[in-house]
């Protein structure tokens, strides 16, 4: 399985701006094959800190994402509303069990 890890460090109205695109990134990534999950989400303790976790079966799949009209759409909304930061991580990973304390 291959996990992004993505954190966007932008403002909050940045944020709010791009609601509508982010929506749309995350049904229509959701629904790509390959795709196991995509998820936004803002920090809790810090509202200028957007985080995306994606999980896919395969480099295949994540590289076919990259080259959708979605996620070439989502970069355009980014570019409009720059980040001032964004950092993005990407393993490939086995699932296991969670251990017991």
């Amino acid at each position: 399985m291959i996990v992004v890890n993505v954190v966007v460090e932008t403002s909050a109205e940045n944020i709010a701006t791009m609601q509508a695109a982010v929506a749309e990134m995350e049904a229509a990534s959701r629904a790509e094959t390959g795709c196991i999950d995509y998820t936004f989400c803002v920090e809790l303790n810090d509202p200028t800190r957007l985080r995306v976790v994606e999980n896919w079966v395969d480099v295949a799949a994540l590289t076919e994402h990259l080259r959708t009209p979605h996620m070439v759409a989502f970069n355009t909304a980014m570019s409009e509303n720059p980040p001032s930061n964004v950092d993005v991580k990407c393993y490939e990973v086995k699932e296991i069990p969670l251990p017991r304390p």
